[in-house]
């Protein structure tokens, strides 16, 4: 997976306040003789947080630090587009055509054998697991409890999920199961950052529908959605549908009463390795948990224990900011949602628990000439190369009046005070495509109360009930032209971006009623913008 790069085409020049960089030996990626931006941001050390986060970066000079820092400085000009923000995945950035391939296209300056490590990882990315024994012995082992059998029957076309609807199932979305802790003991084991919550006890940390043969699935998702009335300024009704969910035809007696349900839609998953490699204290300089500045944005950074390393650190990845790298997200989706072990969840039964022993009990598809998981270590570096090399389109129509109008509008109606649009990528990353980047995911990777009307009761870390990671945006003008739909937010309650802008509570109210407060044009001006990311 780390491997180093050795560019065979040309990347693109950049520069910081329109001068370029000096260029050095160590400033060089191989072949390509790009100069990549950082970034250098002095965040605050957080009250109760591990001394082991950074609280600065040490990668950079004094001047890098300063010219740096004016690059990511929201602008507060629009009437024109910014230096490099059609690149907002950098060097990167996908420039192919607009289609339904748009989200599954390979970084940019990535080099003739890291294209062909792509394709291999795809390949594993597409590749539907059978259950225990079968003669494909390098793709046994599904379930026993599973919602589905590859990776990209969730992350359709490596975009995002929709609710269930009808007889469709909830094949792209499903439950996380979950509760608080209820004793010393577990509040122990929270504070020391061992867990995250804890599992049903019967059903384990997310509900299985589908099961091998002879073996019945957990239960149903039934989503019922109720309709809400939002009035605008200008006297428009928007209809917003608010979901209720419940579990059909339970496989295996009652749910725990204390354990929560948090429906959860698949992400899009372009752009993932960029946002793995923002520094830290990049982020954390984001982060004012008890609201210093008075302006209702708290942004509390979710800390939590990586799996792999051992390491006290920052999360990033997931709806609550609970993963601390793709490798880790990888291995749990492929622990909970196809039931496959890897090295770093190595248990061949996936998510099945103590109470399941018929599922316990059957077969797995462990291969020892092939090592002690059902996908070994290659498997694992290649789908983790793949999920990291994903790349970012590129921004359309960003000179036109109504998009750069809609920018305005963005960053005055405070939308930019938790969807940060830039970063710049940390200097010493593994691999050097992804060194020195200017990136514009809008988001600040940090946990927000979004309010009750999004709150779904479940702890995940040091994330509450009501509080979510900001999502990342780019791509999001994509979201129907890839998967022929829109559906957003974290369960897919949202069928228009206007609609998710006005589910916005918490920390986010204040622009959502600036937005509805907005004049027509206004509003349909920063839904232009949106749609150009």
């Amino acid at each position: 997976m780390r491997r180093p790069v050795d560019l065979s085409r040309r990347a693109r020049r950049t520069a910081i306040d329109g001068l370029p960089l000096q260029k050095t030996p160590r400033d060089r990626i191989g072949r390509g003789s790009s100069l990549l931006l950082v970034i250098a941001l002095s965040a605050p050390a957080l009250a109760g947080e591990p001394a082991a986060l950074p609280t600065g970066r040490t990668d950079l000079t004094p001047k890098d630090q300063a010219r740096v820092l004016a690059v990511t400085r929201p602008t507060t000009d629009f009437t024109r587009p910014e230096p490099f923000e059609l690149m907002q995945g950098g060097a990167g950035t996908s420039r192919k055509d607009v289609n339904r391939d748009a989200f599954s296209q390979s970084s940019a300056n990535m080099t003739f054998e890291e294209e062909g490590n792509f394709k291999l990882g795809n390949a594993l990315f597409r590749k539907n697991w059978v259950s225990s024994p079968s003669s494909t012995q390098a793709s046994d082992g599904l379930g026993p409890l599973f919602n589905e059998r590859a990776c990209q029957n969730c992350h359709v076309k490596d975009g995002r999920g929709r609710p269930p609807e009808g007889d469709a199932g909830s094949t792209s979305m499903f439950l996380r199961l979950a509760r608080d802790a209820s004793s010393a003991e577990e509040k122990a084991a929270l504070a020391d950052y061992k867990v995250l919550n804890f599992p049903d006890p019967v059903y384990g940390t997310q509900l299985q529908d589908l099961a091998v043969p002879s073996l019945k699935g957990e239960g149903r998702v039934r989503v019922e959605y109720s309709q809400e009335k939002a009035t605008l300024g200008d006297g428009t009704v928007v209809s917003l549908r608010k979901p209720s969910y419940t579990i059909e035809d339970l496989g295996y007696g009652p749910l725990d009463p204390r354990t929560t349900l948090s429906p959860r839609l698949t992400p899009p998953m372009i752009g993932l390795g960029l946002i793995e490699q923002i520094a830290p204290a990049d982020i954390l300089a984001h982060a004012d948990p008890d609201d210093r500045d008075g302006d209702g944005i708290s942004g509390r950074p979710n800390i939590v224990r990586d799996e792999l390393s051992g390491e006290v650190t920052l999360g990033r990845f997931g709806w609550k900011a609970q993963a601390a790298s793709i490798r880790q997200q990888a291995a749990d989706a492929f622990a909970g949602d196809i039931g496959i072990s890897t090295p770093e969840m190595p248990e061949p039964w996936g998510d099945c628990t103590e109470a399941q022993k018929t599922c316990l009990a059957r077969p797995n598809g462990v291969q020892q000439r092939l090592g002690t998981a059902e996908a070994p270590p290659p498997v694992m570096d290649l789908v983790t190369f793949y999920s990291r090399n994903l790349a970012v389109p590129a921004r359309r129509d960003i000179a036109k009046p109504d998009v750069l109008a809609g920018k305005k509008q963005f960053y005055e109606m405070g939308c930019i005070a938790c969807h940060t649009p830039k970063f710049v990528t940390m200097r010493g990353t593994p691999n050097k495509a992804q060194a020195f980047q200017l990136i514009w995911p809008y988001s600040d990777f940090l946990l927000h109360d979004m309010g009750e009307g999004l709150a779904d009761g479940q702890r995940v870390g040091e994330a509450t009930g009501s509080e979510w990671r900001t999502p990342p945006l780019w791509g999001i003008g994509l979201a129907a032209t890839v998967n022929g739909n829109a559906f957003y937010l974290h369960d897919g309650r949202a069928r228009t971006l206007a609609e998710a802008i006005l589910w916005h509570g918490g920390e986010g109210q204040k622009a959502r009623d600036r937005f509805a407060g907005a004049t027509a044009a206004d509003r349909d001006a920063l839904i232009k913008f949106l749609e150009s990311l």
